[in-house]
């Protein structure tokens, strides 16, 4: 049986479906473009960090400050909070920004040792 718009009487309940499931769907794919970005800062952060280290370890190869080079070669965002140590080698501990205003910053290290048997060749 038709209706007056020419359409079967069985998909009339069915308008508006469409619309009600990309509004519950959403939400879910929000929050996977979010997890994503996060994963995205944290390889950055270790990066970073892990390139600090490197800088770290070269200067205090030529007997620079580590701890100087090391905090000069780390991003502005991430200098704040940032420790590092010159103990085995260099080590760099930074904090990881967090997209979400509120939820807990995530640590994350690096470290880099200079072998001196390396510098000989």
């Amino acid at each position: 049986m038709a209706r007056l718009d020419g359409r079967p009487a069985r998909l009339a309940g069915e308008r508006g479906q469409a619309s009600a499931e990309l509004v519950a769907v959403i939400p879910a794919l929000l929050l996977a473009v979010l997890a994503a970005a996060q994963l995205g800062l944290v390889g950055w952060a270790l990066w970073s960090a892990g390139s600090a280290a490197r800088a770290g370890a070269r200067a205090a190869h030529v007997g620079g400050d580590a701890q100087a080079a090391a905090r000069s070669a780390l991003p502005t965002h991430l200098r704040g909070g940032s420790k590092v140590s010159e103990e085995d080698g260099v080590e760099v501990r930074v904090r990881v920004p967090t997209l979400i205003p509120g939820a807990p910053r995530i640590p994350l290290e690096a470290s880099t040792a200079l072998d001196p048997a390396a510098s000989d060749e």
